[in-house]
């Protein structure tokens, strides 16, 4: 089923074709089956995250060893300590020793495809930069497959900051692969997207346009919404110019949304979604989170799982 993603690095979600991403949605529903065959048996993982991370590590590392992997973990002040001992190069050396495969999240742009420049084994990009996070677009992707049984003819908000949010970033260029109805950019102008991602989306054919959220509220199928990050801006005062511009609140959805409005997040949030919206029907971020496991188990798999796994 997953043939392809033998042995491959994981640096862009445009690494992948509409096909492949749509077997490994497949596989990610039967992952939890795997769990009795344990794929992964004798097969370490090397963790190495750079930049802090909760959810994304922790998904990384249950499905490792739900597949009866193990973890070679380097994070926190560990990292840092690594990070000013020696080069980047020279420490992916030593994880490529040690490990089967390299999960990596780091600050700097393009450092995952550096990464796996040097690595021989598979490296799997956790987070770069400003604009890569490819497992965080297929959780995304694989979210509104399983809640509409599809992306295709879907109208789709991405609403906060999709100028430095890789998560948002990555996202949009994954839903270049599909075909939506149309994908509104809602942002502060400070943070609309860069050129060179909207240049990229009108070359591949996306249908989109920018947009304030209440002028398109009423369309939508699917509103993702995405946290300013203090950590992803040059300038401490442009984050104090933006912080808190737009706020998610459930009186709003109630209002003006329809009735089978999803509301998507990569979480974690901090205030720009009303706590109230957590148990109303919108709500299908935590459903987003828990099928962050599954889905990241089916590319371990695929990745590195060997001949027959899903025979």
């Amino acid at each position: 089923m997953l043939e392809s993603l033998r042995g491959r690095d994981v640096i862009s979600i445009l690494d992948f074709t509409r096909g492949e991403l749509e077997g490994l949605f497949e596989a990610a529903d039967s992952a939890w089956k795997l769990i009795e065959y344990r794929p992964l048996r004798g097969r370490l993982v090397a963790l190495a995250f750079f930049e802090p991370s909760t959810r994304t590590r922790m998904s990384f590392e249950s499905a490792v060893k739900r597949l009866g992997g193990d973890t070679l973990v380097v994070t926190g002040e560990e990292a840092i300590s690594v990070a000013k001992g020696e080069n980047l190069a020279d420490t992916i050396r030593m994880l490529d020793a040690y490990s089967d495969a390299i999960v990596i999240r780091h600050r700097f742009e393009g450092a995952a495809l550096y990464a796996a420049e040097i690595a021989e084994a598979p490296v799997i990009n956790g987070g770069d930069g400003r604009q890569h996070h490819p497992t965080q677009a297929m959780i995304d992707l694989y979210t509104i497959t399983k809640l509409f049984g599809g992306v295709d003819g879907l109208t789709i908000g991405v609403l906060g900051d999709l100028r430095y949010g890789r998560a948002a970033s990555s996202f949009l260029l994954g839903l270049t692969l599909f075909k939506p109805k149309m994908v509104y950019l809602i942002s502060p102008p400070q943070l609309r997207p860069r050129e060179e991602v909207l240049e990229e989306l009108s070359v591949r054919g996306l249908r989109f346009k920018e947009a304030g959220l209440m002028e398109v509220l009423a369309e939508l199928d699917v509103l993702y919404v995405t946290r300013i990050q203090r950590e992803r801006f040059p300038d401490p005062s442009e984050y104090e110019r933006v912080r808190g511009s737009y706020r998610v609140t459930l009186d709003m959805l109630e209002g003006r949304a329809k009735k089978g409005l999803k509301v998507l997040h990569p979480l974690p949030k901090v205030d720009e979604i009303d706590p109230r919206v957590d148990e109303s029907p919108f709500q299908a971020y935590f459903i987003q989170a828990r099928l962050g496991v599954p889905l990241r188990m089916a590319l371990l798999a695929g990745v590195l799982g060997g001949d027959g796994v899903w025979s």
